[in-house]
C-alpha cells in the first residue's frame, strides 16, 4: 500500500502482489480504514467481509477478503486490466 496519493486505486502488481494507493496519511489508521473500505467497495462486499490480518503498520499487509473465491479472483483479474 502506498498511502498519501493523490487518489485512491489499483496500482498494478509490484512484486508479485496487488498494490494499491490510498489517498489518506498513515496516520490513526486512516489509511488502513480508508484500504478497507475501497476494497469492500471494489468487491462489492459490507466492510465487515474485508479485514487487515497482518501488517496493519506497514506497508506490506496481508488481507483478508471473505466471499467466493472463483467471483472475487475474476473481480481482481477484471481491475487490474481497467
Amino acid at each position: 500500500m502506498q498511502h498519501n496519493a493523490k487518489r485512491t486505486e489499483f496500482a498494478g502488481l509490484h512484486g508479485g502482489h496487488l498494490k494499491v494507493r490510498v489517498a489518506a496519511p498513515a496516520v490513526e489508521d486512516k489509511a488502513n480504514e480508508l484500504l478497507v473500505g475501497f476494497l469492500a467497495d471494489k468487491f462489492d462486499l459490507p466492510g465487515g467481509r474485508v479485514m487487515i490480518r497482518r501488517g496493519t503498520r506497514g506497508r506490506t499487509k496481508t488481507v483478508e477478503i471473505c466471499g467466493q473465491a472463483a467471483a472475487l479472483l475474476a473481480r481482481v483479474k477484471k481491475l487490474l486490466h481497467s
